[in-house]
């Protein structure tokens, strides 16, 4: 294994482990069939969703899950040549 596998490997193992913790620590979203009908209460919080926690989370859980699926498919390429 050269050594850009080997740097590969380290970062893939790093994501993975980020992203492991950033889905654990968010909070479950049970509104129920009602709130998807009727749309909800709309306020502060739902408006400025991207800047609280739970919005910074989910942010950052879409870039570390864009990083592990290119990660990936660098894997894959990378062990296919």
């Amino acid at each position: 294994m050269n050594i850009w596998a080997k740097i590969l490997m380290v970062i893939h193992i790093l994501v993975c482990v980020i992203l492991i913790a950033l889905v654990m620590m968010q909070t479950s979203e049970e509104q129920g069939a009602s709130s998807a009908i009727t749309g909800g209460n709309t306020s502060f919080f739902d408006k400025n969703q991207g800047r609280t926690k739970e919005g910074m989370l989910k942010k950052l859980t879409v870039i570390f899950g864009v990083v592990f699926a290119i990660t990936t498919i660098a894997f894959g390429i990378l062990y296919s040549m």
